[in-house]
């Protein structure tokens, strides 16, 4: 094109076909790393894992350190506290469904033959829900008796990936409060307080998720253990149990493990007291979702409601429940750090056209500035509290 012709596009398609270029660039580049995470899901998924579970236990790894124990035995109290409250879950859990899976089997088969002596048979709603009551009763049946054999190859992978999270996060916490002076030798020198920020705000992030998911998780099996108990469902402590399990997937997961207790409260006390139990998931969900949900979460995790329910379906979509329940600390993530990255651009403007004196001028969140010691987690670099062994 020559000097004086015109272009041959508007300037307004000009700036949408760079930013065009810009977002694909990015989905892809997002696309490739997630794809790169998925072929490597043995060494990120327990990874992430450890990292979910440095971020729950720091706190009382923290404790011990400051009450002059020593790291290494910090951190391996640490992790043995974490076996035995996985342990225990589990336990409750698998003795609970082992117990009432033969009821809630026949309990489905029973409500199959009572909807065929109604109904009858013949293609109509009513014969074809029976069906399917009897076909969900004969498979629960079949995976119970099934799961001896499937289960000794999943047991393995599990006591294999377990052990890997166990060593990943006792690491972690020993070592944790290293990473910023890693992070800082690794970055160049103009970067340095950006990457620093980015760092500890993430592990806040995460940190905050998680303890406050970890409240709304309690407070939502107990009162569904309470209210289990009241209407005499057998197993409520378990069923209570995987309900704290569930709720660390955003509105789904505590919903759809209530629903094993309405199959458990049927399969023994009929359909009233399925219909009860239905109503005390039902209410515990609204009560999570009009107060807990806003009045906890929103101290630590600034994340509107949609925003939380779409990054559940898409990790759900794309990793399955390992995908669910690492999508919202993912998504808190990189909202901080955009955060940090527009104030930083904020700030750097308003010293370019202010001629401000950044030496005298803090970075916010940054080593010196107002309220720096606030920070916590692993990722804050802590006193030197406990002998380094």
């Amino acid at each position: 094109m020559n000097p004086g012709e015109p272009p041959l596009l508007p300037r307004a398609a000009r700036t949408a076909a760079a930013w065009s270029a810009v977002v694909l660039l990015v989905v892809a580049v997002v696309s490739g790393l997630v794809l790169l995470a998925f072929v490597l899901r043995a060494v990120t998924a327990p990874l992430a894992i450890a990292v979910l579970g440095t971020a729950l236990l720091h706190p009382f790894n923290r404790m011990l350190v400051r009450r002059s124990v020593p790291r290494s035995w910090a951190a391996g109290l640490t992790c043995v506290v974490l076996v035995a409250l996985v342990a225990g879950t589990v336990w409750v859990l698998v003795r609970t469904i082992g117990d009432n899976a033969a009821k809630i089997g026949a309990a489905l088969s029973d409500a199959a033959d009572r909807l065929r002596d109604r109904y009858g048979g013949g293609g109509d709603p009513g014969a074809e829900a029976s069906d399917g009551l009897r076909e969900l009763g004969d498979r629960l049946g079949e995976s119970v008796a099934s799961g001896v054999v499937s289960g000794v190859g999943i047991a393995v992978q599990v006591v294999s990936g377990g052990i890997l999270v166990l060593a990943l996060t006792f690491f972690l916490l020993r070592d944790g409060h290293k990473l910023p002076g890693l992070v800082r030798a690794l970055t160049p020198e103009r970067h340095r307080d950006i990457a620093d920020r980015i760092v500890r705000r993430s592990f806040l992030a995460v940190s905050g998720y998680m303890r406050g998911t970890t409240i709304i998780a309690l407070i939502d099996a107990t009162f569904i253990a309470i209210g289990l108990a009241l209407l005499g469902v057998p197993g409520a402590p378990g069923l209570a149990a995987l309900v704290f399990v569930g709720a660390y997937v955003p509105y789904v997961g505590a919903f759809l493990s209530g629903l094993l207790a309405v199959l458990v409260a049927f399969a023994d006390g009929g359909l009233g007291t399925a219909l009860g139990a239905l109503g005390v998931v039902l209410a515990v969900q609204l009560i999570e979702g009009t107060f807990l949900q806003p009045g906890i979460q929103s101290r630590t995790v600034a994340l509107h409601p949609a925003v939380v329910m779409g990054a559940v379906v898409a990790g759900g979509a794309v990793a399955g429940i390992l995908g669910a329940l690492l999508a919202v600390p993912v998504v808190a993530v990189l909202v901080s750090v955009l955060a940090i990255v527009r104030d930083a651009r904020g700030a750097d403007g308003a010293d370019g056209a202010g001629g401000a004196d950044e030496s005298a001028t803090p970075v916010p969140g940054g080593p010196g500035a107002p309220g720096a010691r606030g920070l916590s987690g692993p990722w804050a670099v802590d006193p030197p509290t406990g002998p380094e062994r």
